[in-house]
């Protein structure tokens, strides 16, 4: 707020604000206006401007303004007798349902949502009505819990831009019995309403989101696909358990803080029906692998929306390592490119190229990984999802060279990203306090066996010293290690990479 703002809120005359801010040691300090070169240039001149909802509620703690301050922010509230509260009903609105309740300060609405500036927004709303219905407040929920109970952001009607922090014991006080409280997946309209003071707990079932129903709905076109019907239900039931877990631990964080002796009193509105829960899950791990390694080389786009989910959810459901970008003109990537061939693109390479234009997708037969290559206006890149093991044969690692991620060259003259886990990543160099492990743990077990299973379990206690401390070095991109230096490190004898 300018000046003029802050002296119109208070009632000030010209003057008077100046005289605040030399008397009074807690009136909220003003921040001065930052202006640009082209503002300076024009000789215009920098404002001060206060933080409007500090000095609403500042009003609200002296008084002489507490008439025009934040409604429930007032001392006054903590030691005044008031009489019972009356509740109103519910109220569908723009911003989600809303509680209506009778005090003697006028008609609270409890707005039971999180959605940004809600209060605030709703307050406006009724700003232009007349007499705004009663109601003096809007309250929102802010999502986590508050000194008194769940947090609270209130939005008075008399100045609904300005929002400020409300305490649930407050308007419990005001409205003199237990407020209702719903667990964030079941506050709903059709939920929200069924409430009444003394009504008993309502058991609501939880509706599919917009994966969940994804997933079913691909589940019945994907039936006659060995396992893919399996996979995409076992998914949709993990995600369907996680979100009743979610209303489950609500519950009990909230309930147990609104029983406690410091919170206000908080009545659990809505569960979640026991029966049935949790969904079943498939035991057998290689019938889900089947499914999402058909629906990785589908090349239907029905698999596509299906497939993204379970990456963004549960990468460990694809037979592929992490994802991985580097530029198409590094000397490693290059000699990679032509072991690759071109390919009819997947669902799995059109996750990669994402909205892309400039695409060619390709495929490394003998790790089985898939990459794409996306043309831009200054460079190109690879993207593809590193091996999780490279192949067995008989050769043995020759190299690694670091450039973007560590490559393997092999003594069979081949080059693969080195294989990684589905959650890990491999780098070098300085790591802001943490070191390069995972890429020394992987070197290592590549040195004894190429074609190993990557493990990347206790990798921080694993990880030979001496290969850490060699790649914990910055080391220039493209920078290439010898089998002899790597093994030296590991023994704890260094030299310089060749």
């Amino acid at each position: 707020m300018r000046k003029h703002e802050v002296e119109a809120l208070l009632h000030l005359a010209e003057g008077e604000l100046d005289q605040l801010l030399e008397e009074v040691e807690d009136f909220p300090r003003p921040e001065r206006e930052q202006l640009n070169a082209f503002q300076q240039a024009r000789g215009q001149k920098a404002h001060w401007y206060w933080e409007g909802s500090a000095v609403y509620v500042w009003a609200a703690t002296h008084h002489q303004f507490c008439d025009r301050g934040a409604v429930l922010r007032n001392p006054a509230l903590r030691s005044r007798t008031f009489a019972p509260g009356k509740w109103v009903g519910f109220q569908p609105t723009s911003q989600g349902p809303a509680m209506d309740w009778e005090t003697d300060l006028g008609v609270i609405r409890i707005l039971h949502t999180t959605g940004r500036a809600a209060a605030s927004a709703l307050a406006e709303e009724l700003a232009e009505v007349a007499d705004a219905q009663g109601v003096v407040t809007v309250c929102s929920l802010y999502g986590d819990i508050g000194a008194t109970g769940p947090a609270l952001i209130a939005a008075d009607t008399a100045q609904p831009q300005l929002e400020y922090e409300a305490q649930w014991g407050t308007v419990t006080k005001l409205v003199g019995q237990r407020l209702p409280w719903w667990p964030d997946l079941l506050r709903r309209a059709d939920v929200i309403s069924q409430w009444s003071p003394g009504a008993p707990v309502t058991h609501a079932e939880l509706l599919p989101d917009e994966e969940e129903t994804i997933l079913r709905e691909a589940a019945d076109l994907w039936r006659r696909v060995p396992g893919a019907q399996a996979a995409l239900t076992d998914l949709a039931n993990s995600l369907r358990n996680q979100r009743i877990d979610s209303i489950n631990s609500d519950i009990r964080i909230f309930g147990k803080h609104g029983t406690s002796s410091d919170g206000a009193p908080l009545l659990i509105a809505a569960h979640h029906p026991a029966d049935g829960c949790p969904l079943p899950r498939t035991d057998d791990r290689d019938v889900l692998a089947e499914g999402w390694r058909a629906l990785a080389s589908s090349q239907s786009f029905e698999a596509y929306e299906p497939l993204n989910i379970a990456m963004l959810r549960d990468p460990t459901l694809l037979p592929f390592g992490t994802r991985t970008e580097v530029n198409d003109n590094s000397p490693a990537a290059r000699r990679w490119a032509t072991q690759l061939r071109p390919c009819a693109p997947s669902a799995l390479h059109a996750i990669l190229a994402d909205d892309a234009q400039d695409v060619t997708f390709h495929t490394d037969y003998s790790t089985g990984i898939p990459a794409v290559r996306i043309r831009s206006t200054r460079q190109g890149v690879w993207v593809f999802l590193a091996p999780l093991r490279l192949p067995d044969s008989r050769a043995r690692l020759r190299s690694v060279i670091l450039d973007r991620t560590v490559w393997v060259t092999t003594t069979d003259n081949m080059i693969y990203p080195a294989p990684c886990t589905r959650h890990d990543h491999l780098w070098w160099g300085h790591g802001y306090g943490d070191r390069p492990t995972e890429a020394a743990w992987v070197i290592s077990q590549l040195l004894d066996d190429l074609g190993a299973e990557i493990s990347l379990a206790d990798h921080w206690r694993q990880a030979p010293k001496g290969l850490t401390e060699l790649l914990s070095r910055p080391h220039p991109p493209g920078t290439e290690i010898s089998r002899s230096a790597l093994e030296l490190a590991r023994t704890h004898r260094h030299e310089a990479p060749s």
